[in-house]
């Protein structure tokens, strides 16, 4: 049951992302500005803190690949960078106190890093052209906004899940 509860959650956080991008999107909040919606890593990275390192990272594969097969054109990126960030996470969660505005603050970070990392291998394999100056001002400010914002009013109710489904005691 947990394991359905669990799956059903991600599945709304995967669908609630591509709802929001396809509303969000365009000029709605300035012609210049691009807002990317990590909702889903954002719920792998709560669920790394709250739950466990195994279900973070299974998770965050499982909608690594998800994500790369249908919003990219990169094969495999999210695949590897969401259980890699996962598994960062929870060593870093181990240093740090574990209260919930570390958590956000790390999540915070953590989706710096994420957005950072796919930028740097866009521009790898050219599939951006954007300088650093332009992708900061243009995406990488607008996209942190969003999703601290998103952090900020979905912190208290997924760790609570989180702690009620207890996933401690089964992962690990």
């Amino acid at each position: 049951m947990k394991q359905f509860i669990l799956s059903f959650i991600a599945l709304v956080f995967f669908v609630f992302e591509s709802i929001f991008a396809q509303l969000f999107a365009g000029d709605t909040f300035g012609d210049d500005k691009i807002l990317v919606p990590h909702f889903m890593m954002i719920f792998i990275f709560f669920l790394t803190m709250y739950g466990s390192r195994k279900m973070g990272m299974l998770y965050g594969a499982i909608l690594g690949l998800t994500y790369d097969v249908v919003y990219t054109e990169i094969l495999g990126i999210y695949m590897f960078l969401l259980p890699f960030l996962a598994y960062l996470i929870s060593k870093c969660m181990k240093i740090l106190q574990n209260n919930i505005l570390i958590a956000c603050l790390t999540a915070f970070v953590f989706t710096a890093v994420l957005e950072l990392v796919i930028f740097q291998m866009n521009t790898i394999l050219s599939f951006a052209d954007m300088p650093f100056g332009e992708f900061a001002k243009r995406r990488l400010l607008p996209t942190l906004l969003l999703n601290l914002a998103f952090i900020i009013v979905s912190c208290y109710p997924l760790k609570r899940i989180f702690e009620k489904l207890d996933l401690q005691g089964d992962a690990e």
